[in-house]
């Protein structure tokens, strides 16, 4: 998707931030530094707490400033003059999320920082709204049956500046937000990339640009500045992305540059294992993040995703209690403690949990995705449907929401339904096995066995997770008559389960050894046969056949026993 930023004069630049140069490379890290220092400010007059949290977290990982180099605040123009009185009023306001209180006393007022501020504050007011009507239903709300009643107003006001060219960064990334929260993407889009032409600075409104993307393909045709924030810009688009090596180059090449210390990158490098699923990797990071920031919320209920995969209920125990003594009413929390009770198979209180995250920020994604498990987990289909769908409605690229439609629908028994969900969370995740053996099932079960069969191979091709592809390629062979390729596939089975020495499940295996006993006594390869059928003295399922079974005969030829 082309996008068509228009760059607003530098003159309407320098009304808002001081120049500085912004260009591709880190070579003056103390340049940086003072940008950082900056626009942490600027974000913070306007309300942006969290891109001004993210600004001072980076700029903590710089080295300090001496003092000579310190840069003193942005000059007040005449128009902030005039305006300070309600700006100053209506920033307390808004600071104790008193919004219509804040954007009344800042109506009328022309300095571009109290325009934002006024502009937020309706905008704010309307989400608050908007929640206020959601967070005590939670289940069946159809998409857009609840709205912001302030965005149409604020799209059309906002309109009238930009096409007046008006607006600054701020204000751009603002209308960008509201033409996103209408569903116009590419208009959000075009303005979200002039945000970062006019204000590289502003961490907000490259997230923004981020959550928009939804391939590699439209990225490259987007018209990006050549500044530093970029790069990081790309490293969390490509873990979004699910292109976790060139996320985890562009995260060691900001190292490399200086910021080494920054919590932020580490905290990201963390999240990107997590994705590919090494755990180990994952776990080791987070242990080494926590004694470097122990008071960190943030990314702490993917660290908890992780403790409960591992099926370690003492330290997951001991983060949810230590998250409860930083702060119990942080979504973040929420989940981790759902983690702890699902853990211990006590699905009502985590689902409560899930739904105590959500009162307090409907639109958070991971915990939509866990509350979906613990209906799912509870056999309540329908409900898991619902927070499934929701959690899509949040983030299109949720894989895990996707994946979860299928599995409920696969309960249900709809097929059909069920590959539409399970396509859509391959396409995300083209490389998770487990997205292609759910994939192949369903093939198999709608009787396509030459997609199933593909399914099965690209599976084991990726690097099948749970051991189970080449069993289920093996079946479908047998189901085929097609003993060459089973036997072909028992074999590859049985190598690997040797080879990485992992505790399986007996009836595979013993399944395996059946079959290729059986394979090679047809075959004539009596040494091979044999081996194979003592194997199978080693589970009960098989050692106990009866003797007028294919395998009996083989046992009776193979050991005289008739």
């Amino acid at each position: 998707m082309a996008a068509s930023a228009s760059v607003v004069p530098a003159a309407v630049t320098a009304a808002v931030v001081p120049v500085l140069s912004t260009s591709g490379d880190f070579s003056n890290l103390r340049e940086i530094k003072k940008q950082l220092l900056l626009i942490a400010g600027l974000t913070r007059e306007r309300g942006l707490l969290h891109s001004s949290k993210w600004s001072a977290e980076l700029a903590f990982s710089l080295p300090p400033l001496p003092l000579a180099e310190l840069q003193p605040p942005p000059p007040i123009t005449e128009e902030d003059a005039q305006d300070m009185d309600a700006y100053t009023l209506a920033k307390a306001y808004f600071d104790v999320k008193e919004y219509d209180r804040a954007a009344h006393f800042l109506h009328g007022c022309n300095s571009k920082k109290a325009y934002f501020l006024y502009m937020y504050s309706r905008y704010l007011s309307g989400e608050k709204k908007k929640d206020d009507e959601t967070v005590d239903s939670l289940g069946p709300l159809e998409k857009g049956q609840v709205k912001n009643e302030a965005l149409r107003e604020l799209r059309v006001e906002l309109s009238k500046k930009h096409q007046a060219r008006e607006l600054d960064g701020f204000g751009l990334y603002l209308y960008g937000v509201v033409l996103r929260k209408l569903d116009l993407v590419k208009e959000a889009i075009d303005v979200f990339v002039e945000a970062t032409h006019v204000l590289p600075l502003h961490w907000g409104a490259w997230l923004e640009l981020c959550n928009l993307i939804t391939d590699k393909e439209m990225l490259k045709f987007l018209s990006l500045p050549d500044t530093w924030m970029k790069e990081f810009f790309l490293a969390h688009i490509y873990t979004e992305l699910q292109l976790i090596e060139e996320a985890l180059q562009k995260y060691q090449n900001l190292i490399d540059v200086g910021f080494s210390k920054s919590s932020y990158i580490v905290s990201q490098i963390a999240v990107a294992y997590h994705n590919i699923r090494d755990i180990d990797k994952a776990l080791s990071i987070f242990n080494e993040l926590r004694k470097q920031d122990p008071y960190r919320i943030e990314n702490m209920d993917t660290f908890s995703n992780l403790l409960y995969v591992r099926s370690m209920k003492s330290e997951l125990s001991y983060l949810a209690h230590n998250l409860c003594e930083i702060d119990k009413y942080r979504v973040e929390t929420c989940c981790v403690i759902g983690n702890y009770y699902s853990l211990r198979s006590q699905h009502e209180k985590a689902a409560l949990y899930f739904q105590r995250a959500l009162k307090l920020n409907p639109r958070y994604l991971g915990a939509w995705t866990l509350m979906g498990h613990e209906y799912m987990e509870m056999k309540n289909t329908s409900a898991a449907i619902q927070a499934y769908r929701h959690a899509i409605e949040v983030n299109k690229r949720d894989y895990r929401a996707w994946y979860g439609l299928g599995q409920t629908y696969e309960i249900l028994k709809m097929p059909f339904y069920c590959l539409y969900y399970y396509r859509r969370a391959h396409q995300l995740r083209p490389n998770d096995s487990r997205m292609l053996v759910a994939l192949g099932e369903c093939y198999e079960k709608l009787n396509q066995l030459v997609e199933a069969k593909k399914c099965y191979w690209r599976a084991y091709a990726v690097g099948d997770v749970e051991k189970m592809a080449l069993v289920k390629l093996a079946k479908l062979h047998e189901q085929l008559t097609e003993s060459e390729q089973a036997a072909q596939c028992y074999i590859k089975y049985i190598q690997d389960i040797y080879s990485c020495g992992e505790i399986v499940e007996h009836l595979e295996e013993s399944t395996a050894f059946r079959y290729l006993a059986q394979y090679y006594f047809k075959c004539k390869l009596w040494d091979e046969a044999s081996t194979c059928a003592q194997k199978c003295c080693a589970f009960n399922d098989t050692r106990e056949e009866d003797g007028n079974s294919s395998l009996g005969t083989v046992y009776r030829i193979i050991f005289r026993a008739d």
